[in-house]
């Protein structure tokens, strides 16, 4: 069994159309066609009804976290049965994720991400100290050529896309912000609560974008772009409004020293202080040739602000697939699907194999399969099909008798895996769809 750095267990196709293949794929008899479409179906019935229950399980430990909640508490957890609801809560769906054949991204590698210079060109700051949870998983990593455009030209630059990307985190709460002197009004975040993100297609130097504590400011070519065309244009107002300094100085100076200033420039004595009338209007013109300037740089900052907002904005909605219990439900739908499909190519190439094949074997074979039909390298992941397949038992008829408590799989003394023929397995997951909420019991 071979193992591909370079390769990802997730099965880019839809489950409908890899039963579709195998069906058209002529190992499988008229008769066997559709008893194994068939098969397939209550299967993935049965396991749309376990992953439910995940699903429930992850809602109601989530519940006392969740930001946009609108239903009213009858019991109010203390502060132990919180931190037990979190721990079930990143249990379960830490081990959703990974049935999903996603990747975990560590706080380190976000770190490394960040450096990377972003397409959006801000500078940028996360603090992590403000997370009491952090979960990042990714599926789908590919290079893509995008083209750019840098002042007045063109040019194309290589990125690295995670095709799906979810995070959950949720932050310290308030006593934490309020010790570091923060006003807890002016957070785009609710401390204490998790918040839940699903994106897709999102460059890796574009990843803490994801993040509501991220701080953003303008990037030091930015501020030198707003700083030396106002030097530029300071220099001929002060020119122009120099008289009316020197004036208001020399004044000032008259009022201080009692006696006019020597100096040309300056001069201002008893009677041109006493004539308010040029003073006043010296001072006003100032004000208002400051506060022109002034209003002028502030208003290319804040419009240089909402262009960053806007490009960060529409960089978020446009990849954005969920958030929070519908980013849950999402998570669910993917594993479900994903697992469904590891254990029918688990199946049917048991099933259509001559001989009966060690794991390693299966393994190595699902991959050759999956390259030659569709032209897609994987790293498949044998063990948890098999697994499950294995847990699968059952009753079947055979022969006019019943046998009870099977597997739809096992293995022989040399580690090879055996299979129930293809009518036995029907009647097996057959009798466990019908006895589902039984079978939860007895688990």
């Amino acid at each position: 069994m071979a193992v591909y750095n370079d390769r990802e267990a997730f099965i880019p196709y839809r489950r409908s159309d890899l039963i579709d293949l195998c069906i058209s794929d002529g190992q499988l008899s008229v008769d066997q066609q559709g008893t194994f479409r068939e098969f397939c179906n209550i299967l993935s019935a049965y396991y749309h009804f376990q992953f439910h229950s995940y699903l429930e399980t992850i809602k109601y430990n989530f519940e006392p976290f969740n930001p946009d909640s609108i239903t009213k508490v009858v019991h109010q957890p203390d502060p132990m049965e919180l931190q037990q609801m979190e721990e079930k809560l990143v249990v379960a769906v830490i081990e959703v994720l990974e049935r999903a054949n996603y990747i975990p991204l560590s706080q380190e590698s976000l770190q490394r991400a960040f450096k990377v210079k972003s397409l959006i060109d801000l500078k940028t700051d996360i603090d992590f100290n403000e997370f009491e949870q952090l979960v990042c998983y990714y599926r789908g990593d590919d290079i893509q050529t995008i083209k750019t455009k840098r002042w007045f030209w063109h040019k194309e630059i290589q990125l690295d896309i995670l095709k799906q990307i979810f995070v959950l985190l949720r932050f310290k709460d308030a006593t934490y912000f309020e010790d570091k002197n923060v006003d807890i009004k002016t957070l785009k975040f609710i401390p204490g609560k998790a918040y839940i993100y699903y994106y897709q297609n999102v460059p890796k130097p574009d990843l803490e974008f994801l993040f509501p504590n991220i701080k953003a400011s303008m990037t030091w070519k930015d501020r030198l772009l707003l700083v030396v065309p106002a030097i530029g244009a300071a220099i001929p107002l002060l020119l122009k409004i120099a008289p009316q300094i020197l004036l208001i100085i020399g004044a000032i100076a008259f009022l201080t020293l009692g006696q006019p200033l020597d100096i040309a420039a300056l001069r201002a004595d008893e009677e041109s202080v006493k004539d308010l009338a040029p003073l006043l209007l010296a001072i006003l013109s100032l004000l208002i040739a400051l506060g022109g300037f002034t209003f002028q740089q502030y208003t290319k900052y804040q419009s240089k602000k909402i262009k960053f907002q806007k490009e960060v904005t529409d960089t978020l909605f446009f990849r954005n697939i969920a958030s929070n219990i519908s980013a849950l439900s999402t998570l669910i739908d993917f594993a479900e699907e994903e697992e469904t499909k590891e254990i029918l190519l688990v199946y049917y190439h048991l099933l259509t194999s001559d001989r009966p094949l060690t794991p390693q074997e299966l393994d190595d074979h699902i991959e050759k399969w999956m390259d030659e039909k569709l032209g897609t390298k994987i790293d498949f992941d044998i063990q948890g099909p098999l697994n499950n397949l294995a847990k699968i038992r059952g009753d079947f008829t055979q022969a006019d008798h019943l046998v009870k408590d099977q597997p739809l799989l096992s293995f022989d003394n040399q580690h090879r895996c055996r299979l129930l023929p293809l009518n036995q397995a029907k009647q097996v997951i057959d009798y466990v769809w019908d006895n589902a909420f039984l079978f939860s019991h007895g688990n």
